[in-house]
């Protein structure tokens, strides 16, 4: 780092001037990182970190370009640490151990170590095992960065020892403000009179993600016509240069859940076009159409169920549909599914009644089979009882008689509580007819 702070003219500012405009820009202090005020703003837990110059362990936890390894590098000089990065794609134990035993020689010298992984998440539980006692014991400062949610990712007792902080994608001030610095201070678009016709344009393209902006602010700016001292980056530029918008979607990270939960929520509201966005996002970011097609069937279960019957064994044609025709046909499939799921009726009565008496079961343990309802295979269980006075429903009037199907000593309880809309209506209906007292209640 300390390379790119040489006074302009030198060697090491020369290379700086052929590194990306985003590591060109990278902030120097605590006071130029843009956004994530919850945590540098005045008063916030970072803000008083750096302050003392006194960091605790860490992980931040965020989506790429927010700065998550930029704050790695700020604490490291602030704290006057030795500053050791590494990724935990290529890392493994091996390393883990030679930094731990770096670290302990540090710490004879009275130098601390602050141990930087980036896609911590990536790190197996053994890895966080051996790496667990090096932070419980202060021989290192740990800062890890990841996209994923730690609490699914870092084991619990390494968790417990360090602190989380949530980052999030920069709001469009964000972005402008940083692409203004850019054009204002960096060593080569300051030589020019810059125009930027749209800045908004850069916040959708980059999805909040600074280094995006900044990579597309450098491509935009080697695109345009430089004969003059005045460069002018229209919208149209803008969207030519960067060939295709950024879809920020990690196929195994949260964007890869959140989009997912985006979309399966959209259809439990009835939005087919919302639902088909996302559709349209996951299938342009690659995500794997089977997938989508397995969710779909869930859905029909869990929130459309009775309402409409013909939901769960279309969404089954929509998947077999897609494992048979593959892409990129199959995305007709999809659609006509996902705008169907989307547009039918809801219930989610027959997933609750499953919740309600899952809690029931918990609560009771021992359920004991009445010996009307047993199986009486051979001639000593008919001896004992089982099967004894059953009453086969075929045999009464409209297929039914009002018998008790609930374990000895439990009482009539209504798990399913179906609604009144579309099918299910009519399920109700009946149910009211057969079961009375449980269903007037």
């Amino acid at each position: 780092m300390e390379g790119i702070f040489d006074e302009e003219g030198g060697k090491e500012s020369q290379k700086f001037a052929f590194s990306p405009l985003a590591e060109r820009m990278r902030p120097k202090t605590i006071d130029d990182v843009l956004g994530q005020e919850h945590l540098l703003g005045e008063g916030a837990p970072l803000r008083s970190f750096f302050r003392e110059g006194k960091f605790p362990s860490m992980i931040f936890w965020g989506p790429p370009g927010v700065g998550k390894t930029t704050l790695a590098y700020l604490i490291a000089e602030v704290g006057k640490y030795d500053f050791i990065r590494i990724s935990a794609v290529e890392a493994g134990v091996k390393e883990v151990k030679e930094i731990i035993t770096k670290a302990k020689f540090n710490l004879s010298k009275n130098k601390p170590t602050l141990l930087f992984i980036d896609e911590i998440h990536r790190f197996n539980k053994a890895q966080q095992d051996y790496l667990l006692h090096a932070v419980e014991k202060g021989i290192v400062t740990l800062v890890g960065a990841t996209t994923e949610n730690p609490s699914f990712e870092v084991i619990p007792a390494l968790l417990s020892r360090c602190q989380v902080y949530k980052l999030y994608p920069l709001d469009k001030e964000s972005i402008k403000k940083i692409l203004v610095k850019a054009i204002n201070n960096d060593i080569l678009l300051s030589k020019y009179s810059i125009e930027i016709e749209d800045f908004d344009i850069f916040h959708t393209l980059s999805g909040g993600d600074a280094r995006i902006a900044l990579n597309l602010l450098e491509i935009s700016f080697n695109f345009c016509d430089k004969s003059q001292n005045k460069v002018f980056l229209s919208k149209d530029l803008v969207i030519k240069a960067s060939q295709q918008k950024y879809l920020k979607f990690d196929k195994k990270g949260d964007y890869h859940y959140d989009t997912i939960s985006a979309f399966i929520k959209s259809l439990r509201g009835s939005d087919p076009d919302a639902a088909l966005l996302w559709l349209a996002k996951m299938l342009e970011a690659g995500e794997d159409p089977l997938f989508i097609a397995r969710r779909m069937i869930i859905f029909a279960s869990e929130d459309v169920g009775n309402a409409d019957p013909l939901a769960l064994p279309l969404a089954v044609a929509v998947f077999n549909a897609v494992e048979c025709v593959g892409m990129p046909e199959a995305q007709i499939n999809l659609a006509q599914g996902v705008t169907y799921l989307a547009s039918c009726p809801k219930s989610n009565a027959s997933y609750m009644g499953l919740m309600n008496a899952i809690s029931a079961v918990k609560g009771t343990p021992e359920l004991e089979v009445p010996l009307h309802l047993r199986n009486a295979p051979t001639r000593l269980m008919e001896q004992f009882g089982y099967g004894e006075n059953y009453k086969y429903p075929h045999d009464y009037p409209n297929h039914f008689l009002d018998e008790n199907y609930f374990p000895q000593n439990f009482p009539e309880t209504k798990f399913y509580n179906p609604t009144a809309i579309g099918y299910e209506k009519k399920i109700l209906e009946r149910l009211k007819s057969l079961w009375k007292r449980r269903y007037e209640k």
